[in-house]
């Protein structure tokens, strides 16, 4: 299996609360490709796909069941800690529930965390040891 990772799907619970979420609120351009139940934003090399959650759960074979924490969060990677706490601020004005303040930590950047209206874990993170390309993605070695 090659390194890469092409599409993530969050399954939503109102798909047309979390479309305009991403769409109207964060200013995320919608791909034309998108279909009725499907909402596809292209990210940059990756899509984050928006799919309603019972349909997605069905295509999976698997019960669809709140357990809370799943394990996964979805990062943003800010240019400044000023950003941070503006993408933050407007989230919340969104809808989203901060779950964890923008702050100094423990591994020396400056991050908080906030909930999309489906209880989707976001970190917002300003890592000043990561660099971003002229593109906004990350340049690792």
């Amino acid at each position: 299996m090659r390194q890469k990772i092409n599409v993530i799907t969050l399954g939503v619970s109102d798909f047309e609360r979390s479309v305009e979420f991403y769409e109207k609120g964060l200013g995320w351009k919608r791909s034309s490709a998108s279909e009725d139940h499907l909402a596809l934003f292209p990210l940059g090399g990756i899509v984050l796909s928006l799919y309603p959650r019972k349909l997605l759960a069905d295509d999976a074979t698997v019960k669809d069941e709140a357990t809370g924490f799943s394990g996964i969060t979805l990062a943003y990677n800010a240019k400044s800690e000023k950003e941070v706490e503006d993408v933050l601020e407007h989230v919340k004005k969104l809808g989203a529930t901060i779950v964890k303040p923008a702050q100094k930590v423990f591994w020396g950047g400056y991050s908080g965390y906030f909930k999309d209206l489906d209880g989707h874990l976001f970190e917002v993170a300003f890592n000043p040891f990561w660099k971003l390309d002229t593109n906004d993605n990350l340049d690792l070695p």
